[in-house]
């Protein structure tokens, strides 16, 4: 028997139809992540906390070569993101990443590590471990801010300093 190897992929969808994409997604049986965030709107009337996608336009999908044109085919799926023609692949980290930005997770106590605004930073603990960014903030003796790039846009992490080397 042939293992399948899954391997994650962004999908642009229609504007504002992220949620319906999900749905029919979920009902084809297609492994997928859609990150949302809870926003307060406030309208001439009233105010109202929402949640609404994190990337706007973009799902993620975890699937193998079976599923390429199954996830495609999926009302409202406009097309992969692709370079030079070929569909590109989200490194199983990026999709971890956008997860732990989502979790905000409580850091033990560290001590003070010599980091400066602009360094290149790697991950070197936890599930994150070898996503690499820019430090671009230093939140007290505990955290930094980090971005990393995700399909074309950026996200930024609080990361505790323990789990961060210097890279340049």
């Amino acid at each position: 028997m042939i293992e399948s190897n899954k391997n994650w992929y962004a999908i642009y969808v229609r504007s504002r139809s992220e949620k319906k994409v999900a749905i029919e997604l979920n009902a084809a049986g297609i492994d997928y992540y859609l990150p949302l965030i809870r926003v307060l709107k406030t309208w001439s009337d009233r105010k109202k906390w929402i949640e609404e996608p994190l990337f706007k336009s973009y799902i993620f999908v975890n699937i193998d070569q079976s599923e390429f044109y199954k996830a495609i085919n999926i009302p409202n799926s406009v097309r992969y993101i692709s370079f030079e023609g070929k569909a590109v692949v989200i490194p199983p980290q990026q999709i971890e990443a956008i997860k732990y930005f989502l979790e905000e997770i409580n850091p033990p106590q560290v001590d003070e590590m010599k980091m400066k605004k602009g360094m290149i930073v790697e991950i070197i603990l936890g599930n994150l471990t070898g996503l690499k960014g820019e430090l671009i903030e230093l939140n007290g003796k505990e955290r930094v801010k980090i971005r990393i790039d995700v399909v074309n846009k950026s996200i930024t992490l609080q990361i505790p300093k323990n789990k961060l080397k210097v890279i340049k």
